[in-house]
């Protein structure tokens, strides 16, 4: 039985550290700077 605990202990950190590296992740996609947008008569800059 000690080893069935061993093996759910594991695998929960296991998953644990994949999810905290997927958000990590999507986290370091996230563009940041400046977005300038030219449309009919009109200047549109954002910061992000």
């Amino acid at each position: 039985m000690n080893r069935n605990i061993l093996y759910v202990v594991i695998g929960v950190l296991a998953v644990a550290a994949i999810g905290l590296g997927y958000q990590y992740y999507q986290e370091s996609q996230k563009t940041s700077g400046v977005e300038v947008n030219v449309g009919e008569g009109s200047l549109s800059v954002e910061t992000k």
